[in-house]
């Protein structure tokens, strides 16, 4: 398995390395909190992280009262949970707040550099410790899917008779990459990535405070948008941008767009999630593909991906597009889409950009048709225009009893009974009997439907050669 330097994923914000983490858990009191750009020895997300509940940004459906987590910090009540959710949303924070305002032993391990030796040494402990004194453990397991099956196992003990209160932290799908036995002995809580609001509260706290900038550099409008677009949801990632653009910056000085360009080497990209450019480029994004220009598609999507745009609402056109542009022409087109737009929900930004272009390459370059949109489209203007009519009596349920004194099911046809599974039967209601709605193409796959349909018609209504 990659790691995230291997990857290219940042660090999410409360997702530091665990030196980092373990340094914000417990200043020192004799040395200064850092302050200003100057005199700051950490990095500008590790001093802002979040030392009570309180100050958690974000996630309120996993803080209100009555939630597990409250009853962890509120209650000491002994419970496993596995926090799962991408960088930056807060998931270390959790577990840290517990060590800072519980009562518990807090004991962290990694995953990328601790072994079963580590586990089982920090559950002896805490079996001891939870024996002799009373004292309750918190075992918080940072990237608990970079465990085997063997060292997950070793966890199973102490979860299964609450020896410690397990937290597990993972940025993978839990039921692909945590083991079952663990997964159902802990309450899974799923953290969704921060909102603009939640980020910009992110970034007014770091200027303002006193562990955070303190006022030495403010943010104009339009580069904290950027900077919001760019984080796409991360904290850790916001903060990381804010601490380098506010290094270019004279004290109290203003960073602009063009300093945070610069300090983070990203251009900004011109696009409002809420304006003209949101719908202006998934416009031209659909066209390119309907046009085969694939070049052009992916510039689309390169642009919506860089400006922060959601990449579950790209998934959901790339599943429209499959079946009103292309359809029968090529029915691996809307699987594909489909698949895209698990990997999305599976996997996220930025991995997730992989599975959206090989879903706009095949989509561009898959044979076009617009005749299944065609096709319902004007079955329903003509149940909108009233031609309905009523279900044909040899088409009415049957089973009930009484049903056959009424005619209902009489000289229906099964289909199964003749040649090729086709009879010459009505199956539409009078009013738009005849009426053919579908009209495949020549274009790809949906050439062979054409020859299809025309021989099951001509079967159905009984002008097929004898």
């Amino acid at each position: 398995m990659t790691s995230r330097a291997e990857s290219g994923e940042p660090e999410g914000l409360f997702d530091a390395p665990a030196a980092d983490r373990a340094a914000a858990r417990a200043p020192d009191p004799a040395v200064p909190a850092a302050s200003g750009r100057g005199g700051a020895e950490q990095p500008l997300a590790v001093r802002m992280r979040p030392r009570a509940l309180d100050e958690v940004v974000g996630q309120g459906h996993l803080l209100g009262p009555g939630t597990p987590i409250r009853q962890l910090v509120d209650r000491d009540v002994p419970m496993s949970l596995i926090l799962w959710g991408p960088p930056g949303t807060g998931k270390t924070t959790l577990a840290t707040v517990v060590s800072h305002v519980t009562s518990r032993r807090f004991v962290e391990i990694s995953a990328v550099s601790d072994g079963v030796k580590r586990v089982r040494a920090e559950i002896d402990l805490a079996r001891r410790e939870l024996g002799m004194a009373g004292r309750q453990t918190v075992l918080f397991v940072d990237e608990v899917h970079r465990f085997n099956k063997a060292q997950q196992d070793a966890l199973l003990p102490a979860v299964e008779n609450r020896w410690v209160s397990f937290i597990g932290a993972t940025t993978e799908n839990p039921f692909f990459s945590v083991i079952s036995p663990l997964l159902s002995r802990s309450l899974l809580l799923t953290l969704e990535p921060l909102g603009d609001d939640d980020l910009r509260e992110v970034i007014r706290r770091a200027l303002t405070e006193e562990r955070g900038l303190n006022g030495a550099a403010t943010l104009d409008g339009a580069a904290e948008d950027h900077l919001i677009r760019l984080a796409g949801g991360d904290a850790r990632r916001t903060l990381t941008y804010l601490e380098a653009a506010a290094l270019v910056v004279d004290d109290g000085g203003v960073i602009d767009a063009d300093v945070l360009e610069k300090a983070v080497d990203r251009a900004a990209v011109r696009y409002d999630r809420e304006g003209d450019q949101h719908y202006d480029v998934i416009s031209a994004f659909i066209k390119s593909i309907r046009g085969s220009d694939v070049d052009a598609a992916l510039h689309y999507l390169a642009r919506m991906i860089e400006a922060g745009e959601d990449a579950r609402f790209i998934a959901r056109r790339l599943i429209v597009h499959a079946s009103e542009d292309i359809g029968m022409a090529d029915p691996t087109a809307l699987q594909t889409a489909v698949a895209a737009a698990q990997a999305v929900e599976f996997v996220g930004l930025p991995e997730a950009r992989i599975n959206l272009a090989q879903a706009v390459i095949h989509l561009s370059l898959a044979p076009k048709s617009n005749a299944v949109i065609t096709a319902v489209d004007g079955a329903l203007g003509d149940v909108r225009k009233g031609l309905a009519g009523a279900v044909p009596g040899h088409l009415r349920d049957a089973h009930y009893k009484g049903a056959a004194k009424i005619g209902h099911g009489e000289g229906y046809k099964y289909a199964h009974d003749h040649p090729g599974g086709v009879v010459k039967q009505q199956y539409a209601p009078d009013p738009v009997h005849g009426r053919e709605y579908y009209r495949p193409t020549r274009h790809g796959a949906e050439s062979r439907f054409t020859e299809v349909l025309a021989r099951i018609r001509s079967v159905l209504r009984g002008t097929a050669d004898r």
